[in-house]
């Protein structure tokens, strides 16, 4: 057995659940906390068969509160810990996630979206981009990719443990039941060999020497006495927050140099709206695409800019409008047109953008 789970790289082919497992064991990632649901549950199966043979470690919660406090509490020790959930696991967890938004705790939750509101389907859907860009009783201070494949999932996974250590804020990576349970070609790699160096973890807890004497003492809270103690700390938070965003926020663009029509989308549904924009500009109309990365936060910039050229803007999401409200909120002011495509918790074909594209010409 090799020293590391994955030495050099290598071309391989398997389901969106085990690349997670795999890029969390490239990431040096210590411990997992979890609980079981649908369509997550494989994270959790291939890790605990991968984990023992590289000296990682795993815990089973009582249910996705646990895993998530406990998730928490292991990143306080020092370990680069994470968690995965889905659907009503997401929902249970959002409270230790506000809480790693309080008190800067690095944690790292991968989802794969399911069907809501409630239990409603464990198949697939983009209806979880609300509760995970704004979930909890605070002010959203979490970072979210927003992935499109399994290569997506391998490198944002790796690259949620570098952010959320870096900045110290939450890290979600958002991606889906289709993700989750279909079958893909990727490239697997050992960071080292791309030249990303994992940062290093330090623990909260537990430190050497004596408080106030020897060092400066933790001052780990998320509960304040008065309302003028709360204000400071969270307006404090936020300026923290804002300085980040030009550092971690990403899109892609996608013929939208020219287009006429710009298509927006984000994760798995990108890539039905590429191959829209590929056959809609063979037949000579000028579409184009634009898809955040990061949909917390958004590139509200970037996307200003192509608004200033579109004549239309259409809003693509396997959800009812989840999505199409960060956009609104992003290009306030803009008077391009702004038309949506709703599929709540369906998958949405390049063949059926087109037809609706065309059909609005």
């Amino acid at each position: 057995m090799s020293e590391k789970p994955i030495e050099g790289e290598k071309r391989v082919f398997m389901t969106g659940n085990e690349v997670v497992a795999w890029a969390a064991l490239a990431a040096e990632a210590d411990i997992m906390y979890g609980y079981p649901i649908t369509p997550q549950n494989e994270v959790m199966h291939y890790w605990t068969r991968l984990a023992p043979k590289y000296g990682r470690s795993f815990l089973q919660t009582e249910d996705e509160i646990s895993a998530g406090f406990t998730t928490c509490g292991g990143v306080l020790s020092g370990k680069r810990a994470f968690t995965a959930t889905a659907g009503p696991g997401n929902i249970l967890m959002q409270e230790s996630m506000t809480m790693a938004e309080m008190m800067r705790i690095p944690t790292v939750l991968v989802v794969q979206q399911r069907g809501g509101p409630s239990t409603a389907t464990v198949i697939y859907s983009q209806q979880e981009v609300t509760m995970t860009c704004f979930g909890g009783n605070g002010e959203g201070l979490r970072i979210v990719y927003s992935t499109c494949s399994h290569q997506e999932l391998y490198d944002y996974t790796i690259k949620a443990f570098n952010v959320a250590w870096k900045y110290r804020f939450p890290v979600f990576v958002l991606g889906d039941g289709y993700q989750a349970k279909m079958r893909e070609s990727l490239k697997m790699y050992d960071p080292a060999t791309k030249g990303i160096k994992m940062v290093e973890t330090q623990p909260s807890l537990g430190l050497a020497g004596v408080p106030g004497v020897d060092r400066e003492p933790s001052h780990l809270r998320n509960t304040y006495n008065t309302e003028e103690e709360l204000c400071e700390v969270v307006t404090n938070l936020v300026e923290e927050y804002n300085k980040v965003v030009p550092e971690v926020v990403e899109y892609e663009t996608f013929e939208t140099e020219d287009a006429e029509i710009v298509l927006l989308g984000h994760g798995i549904v990108t890539r039905a709206a590429q191959a829209a924009v590929k056959t809609l500009r063979e037949q000579g109309i000028k579409v184009g695409h634009f898809r955040p990365i990061t949909i917390h936060p958004f590139a509200a910039d970037e996307l200003r800019a192509i608004c200033k050229q579109a004549k239309k803007l259409i809003v693509i999401e396997s959800a009812q409008g989840q999505f199409e409200r960060i956009v609104k909120e992003a290009i306030y002011g803009e008077s391009v047109p702004m038309e949506s495509y709703f599929k709540p918790g369906q998958g949405i074909t390049g063949e059926e953008i087109v037809e609706y594209v065309k059909k609005g010409l």
